[in-house]
């Protein structure tokens, strides 16, 4: 029974209970984290400051136009560097950067390893001898050898080998807004990408492949909208099948480790009532320590079983909210359709940004100031504090990844908030529930969504500089090393999931009541950890729900791919296009049934309140569904029949509690 204390008790729902007033949803609305607003507002002037800077140096136009290497930028004239010799010159005709050997790859630094010059045209046909190369000078007024010599000279300079192409030259063309000519046939390229892709062994292979993708590319396109309509058809149906998939899951693993404990008792006793005196006296030994292994195996096998029954015993009800859960979450999908669309518009907004990051890391790679290397050529390089631009700009990437995902979470859990504690007559929701909860988090809650991804970003970089440290101490470093190496990375994943984990329910709390993130991650561990059976189930049982979906939509597509390319007569591999098609897939289906889960997640922190301070009674009615009504007196008849009587299964859920 309440006490009148719980009259002035605020939920951290944002409602307040008293016996005349009812509880209205979001009422009461303040601005969360406004030292983490302005703090990003700040990192991202700095990231604006960055690109300005990298663009007002010059390296805009050398990233577009090129520069040859000696420092001079290709289509417009050029200053005189210092010591550089054939730098200073006019290429106001001369548009395109032109390699000497563009096959000549440097795989560690990425990059190619050739003297660049400025030239006219790109060579569309292939040059087979330095005849080809001047005809090709004195036709199209391109030279394709170095500034020093004439094309004149091509046929009769002792350093034609040295200052001209490599033969034979590949026919090349420019490559659209950057003026590179690049080689129009990629074999040469094929050691880098054998250097990505392992098992590719010699050109023909890697050749067959991409042929493969490029006449396939009509039914490919069409696979990956079969795998998007196929998700979104699943997140309408799933509610309708999650029971079948428990019970099949239940079934699979009673089965499965009685199967393997009957089998390897089975095995002990035929190995014990095998006749030893056949067998010679070396091999009796390792038949005895065979038959002391099968009873060691046959022993855990059976301890095992019993404790899954056990566990399986004492979370069946936590299963039925599960299930329950599930189906609620189905019926969301339905009311707030547009949650569906809601990874399309977070991948766009990472693509946009990703896009801005990429463009001014290039811009970065050519900005500075002008220096001669070991051979001789110049390179841009920045000196002084500048030079760590680089590592801002990495922090940028990560941080303002996770806020673009953080905001993508607040949303939903807006969304799914203001469905649940809307009237209990749902045709009163808000026209378009997910824009209200876009404005919410505008308004109120970017600084909290700020502080939750920077807390993520804290612990993803120091994980990502250990992993370039293990990739560049590899096969240097001693035993102990690597394992301390890989023990420290793999505590600072699980601590970024773990984190990930909670920072994705202080949202939800933050949506509920309006606290900052530190109260709400406090507030929403608190009823984690009290609910820890139930959050293991929904975690286990849900998970594995939805992984069994992936695989449905993963096979389904791969399945309709082998039929389709079944019909394609114009290569032979179908390796490569079949990957990308199931790749694809698993993304689709990993994206909208993120979502999927999130929005149970949701649903089950508001289920924990509404079961905590509302019993069904006039005036203290339940905001859940009929589902989740179903589950909740089905509990209390079970209790009652139990002889503990009055208070239900959902007493268990205790919920977050602010104190005026």
């Amino acid at each position: 029974m309440h006490t009148s204390q719980d009259q002035n008790v605020y939920l951290s729902s944002g409602y307040q209970r008293s016996s005349k007033r009812e509880w209205k949803p979001l009422e009461d609305r303040s601005c969360t984290d406004i030292p983490w607003l302005l703090l990003f507002i700040l990192f991202c002037i700095g990231m604006g400051f960055i690109c300005g800077f990298s663009v007002a140096t010059g390296a805009a136009a050398r990233l577009v136009s090129g520069y040859d290497s000696y420092g001079n930028i290709c289509g417009q004239k050029n200053a005189k560097l210092e010591a550089i010799p054939n730098s200073g010159m006019d290429h106001t005709h001369r548009k395109y950067v032109f390699f000497l050997d563009p096959c000549n790859l440097d795989l560690i630094n990425r990059k190619i390893k050739s003297v660049a010059l400025c030239v006219t045209a790109c060579p569309r046909q292939e040059l087979k001898t330095l005849s080809d190369v001047q005809k090709f000078a004195e036709m199209n007024g391109s030279a394709l050898c170095s500034y020093n010599l004439k094309p004149s000279e091509y046929t009769t300079s002792s350093k034609a080998s040295v200052l001209c192409p490599k033969l034979p030259v590949p026919a090349s063309a420019p490559i659209p807004f950057f003026h590179r000519c690049a080689p129009v046939n990629i074999s040469c390229y094929a050691k880098f990408a054998e250097a990505l892709i392992t098992f590719v062994s010699d050109n023909s292979v890697l050749h067959r492949l991409i042929s493969g993708v490029m006449t396939s590319k009509e039914i490919i396109l069409g696979l990956c909208l079969l795998s998007l309509v196929l998700s979104m058809i699943l997140m309408v149906i799933i509610r309708y099948i999650s029971r079948v998939l428990v019970w099949i899951l239940t079934i699979l693993v009673i089965l499965g480790s009685l199967g393997g404990t009957g089998v390897l008792w089975w095995l002990y006793a035929k190995q014990r009532r095998s006749p030893k005196e056949t067998v010679i006296p070396e091999q009796l030994q390792i038949a005895e320590d065979n038959l002391r292994a099968l009873l060691i195996y046959a022993i855990s096998a059976t301890v095992f079983t019993v404790i899954l029954f056990l566990i399986m015993l004492v979370m069946r009800k936590r299963v039925a909210l599960t299930i329950a859960l599930f189906h609620v979450a189905g019926k969301v999908f339905i009311h707030l359709p547009l949650l569906v669309f809601q990874p399309f518009w977070t991948f766009f907004a990472l693509v946009l940004f990703w896009a801005y990051w990429i463009m001014t890391l290039l811009f970065l790679g050519t900005t500075g100031s002008a220096v001669q290397n070991e051979q001789g050529f110049v390179e841009f390089k920045v000196s002084g504090p500048l030079q760590y631009m680089w590592w801002y700009h990495v922090v940028g990437l990560i941080w303002i990844s996770e806020f673009i995902l953080a905001c993508q979470q607040m949303t939903v859990a807006g969304a799914v908030v203001t469905y649940y504690f809307t009237s209990r007559d749902k045709r009163n929701l808000p026209f378009t529930p997910i824009l209200a909860s876009v404005n919410r988090l505008i308004r109120y809650h970017l600084g909290t969504v700020a502080k939750g991804s920077f807390i993520i970003t804290l612990v993803k970089i120091p994980r990502m500089i250990l992993m370039y440290m293990h990739s560049q101490l590899k096969g240097k470093e001693n035993a102990c090393a690597r394992c301390v190496l890989k023990s420290c990375i793999c505590c600072l994943w699980c601590l970024e999931k773990c984190l990930n984990y909670l920072n994705q329910n202080a949202y939800t709390a933050t949506a509920i009541n309006s606290t900052n993130f530190c109260t709400s991650a406090k507030d929403a561990f608190v009823i984690l950890v009290e609910n820890a059976l139930r959050v293991a189930a929904i975690n286990t049982v849900g998970d594995f729900m939805l992984f069994l979906g992936k695989v449905l939509i993963v096979c389904s597509t791969g399945l309709a791919g082998i039929m389709l390319l079944n019909y394609q007569q114009d290569y032979t591999v179908w390796v490569l296009p079949l990957i990308i098609v199931c790749l694809f897939a698993f993304l689709v289906a990993h994206c909208f049934l993120s979502i999927y889960e999130m929005v149970v997640d949701v649903l089950f922190l508001c289920f924990a309140i509404d079961t905590k301070y509302n019993d069904g009674s006039p005036g203290r009615e339940f905001y859940m569904d009929k589902v989740l009504m179903e589950f909740v007196e089905n509990s209390r008849k079970a209790m009652k029949e139990a002889g503990k009587g009055g208070v239900a299964d959902a007493r268990e859920l205790k919920p977050m509690l602010k104190r005026r």
